[in-house]
């Protein structure tokens, strides 16, 4: 199984609101204060609070300064989490987030990426948020991070460069090449330092994929958030929603009896002669791609007998089994359909006859022997070698195989 955790961003990003969906999750916020500590920051608390975010209830995570906090650069930022005492994994996530933060800001503002002056993603908060993020995927035991498509609001912020619109010009250098999506709300929903989370984490980005669910969390934002104005003109609430839980890896499924990325192809032929789809189904069969492939009669418009053709072959390999299928036959269109299978796992023993050898093909599910039959090539060949009709090289096979394995 492989531990995954999805970050269903429908009202934004932002650090506060990872940290505070983290915590909801089941980040336990004594064990994140001590790993804190590691980076010897001074003049802060954080804090959790439990609040309602419309009609949902999310944590709500805080960074209070207590103390005046000195302007960091990104080579300030890098040495503070290298000499830290942290995790090496926690390191790297952290000093990656901060380095997608860094390049983005570096060409937005025409300076070297070394001398990025942070500004509010320095501030101690952003750096909390950053390193609190990377401990909590340590902690969780997360394997790898997916997220649905970032939503990017509307309007201007106040920043430290005077007015920006929304979305800022750093966020949306950071997100370049992530899939994002328009919205009605009239503020930031994702901030520098969510941008360059989700970017930076992310293997993917798509639907909520199949999972076995084991923690949700919320995370409050800014906004709407009960005892707050609200000067937002969507109706949903301003939070960030994470799922933690299991995936099956397709190794795993194969040996369970599941496969995938395999893609079924077919298309229906009424003006090739049968010598030539005969040909075209040697041709399939002799790549290894193929998994299977058939021919069937069928009747189409007009009342018309035809043959429909069908191949069930690799994903990776679909374009070059279609290539073959429009240069050897007629067809003008070919569809497509991506399928998942429930297969046995498979072996091919040898066994030893009183007259040669053949190889026998066997099924397990769960280490279990399902089934077992000959290998029809391998009896083909000792049948002609030694004269003896094919079927009985196939009884033979089948009566010496369960005493007669290696």
């Amino acid at each position: 199984m492989e531990k995954i955790l999805y970050i269903d961003c429908f009202s934004g990003i932002s650090g506060d609101m990872m940290m505070g969906a983290l915590l909801d999750a089941g980040l336990d916020i004594d064990y994140l204060s001590k790993e804190l500590d590691k980076l010897g920051l001074k003049g802060y608390r954080i804090k959790k609070s439990n609040v309602m975010a419309g009609i949902i209830s999310a944590v709500k995570f805080d960074v209070e300064i207590t103390i005046k906090q000195a302007e960091r650069n990104y080579t300030d930022i890098k040495a503070l989490i290298i000499n830290s005492s942290l995790t090496e994994d926690v390191k790297k996530a952290s000093l990656d987030i901060f380095e997608s933060i860094a390049a983005a800001e570096a060409k937005i503002h025409g300076t070297g990426i070394a001398d990025v002056h942070f500004h509010e993603v320095g501030a101690v908060d952003s750096i909390i948020d950053i390193v609190g993020t990377a401990i909590g995927l340590y902690k969780l035991e997360i394997e790898k991070v997916f997220s649905g498509p970032v939503p990017l609001g509307s309007g201007n912020i106040d920043t430290s460069h005077g007015k920006l619109p929304v979305p800022a010009p750093a966020t949306l250098e950071i997100l370049k090449g992530v899939p994002v999506c328009g919205s009605d709300f009239n503020f930031e929903v994702t901030t520098p330092t969510g941008a360059g989370i989700v970017r930076t984490l992310a293997r993917g980005f798509e639907k909520i994929m199949d999972m076995e669910i084991e923690s949700i969390g919320y995370g409050a934002g800014s906004k709407g958030i009960s005892g707050q104005s609200n000067s937002r003109n969507s109706s949903l609430p301003n939070v960030l929603r994470i799922l933690i839980g299991n995936r099956v890896k397709k190794e795993e499924k194969i040996k369970k009896g599941h496969s995938c990325d395999i893609v079924m192809l077919s298309t229906n032929i009424d003006d090739s002669s049968p010598e030539v789809l005969g040909y075209t189904m040697e041709k399939l069969h002799e790549q290894k791609a193929v998994r299977d492939a058939w021919l069937e009669h069928i009747y189409m418009k007009k009342n018309r007998p035809a043959f429909k053709l069908s191949v069930i072959c690799d994903l990776k390999e679909e374009a070059a089994m279609a290539h073959i299928i429009f240069k050897e036959t007629s067809t003008i269109g070919i569809r497509r359909e991506e399928i998942d299978r429930y297969c046995l796992e498979r072996k091919t023993e040898k066994i030893q006859l009183p007259y040669g050898e053949v190889e026998i093909k066997t099924a397990r599910f769960d280490g279990k022997e399902m089934n077992s039959s000959p290998e029809y090539e391998s009896c083909r060949v000792l049948a002609k070698k030694t004269g003896k009709p094919l079927k009985e090289v196939y009884r033979d096979a089948i009566l010496f195989f369960p005493r007669n394995r290696p």
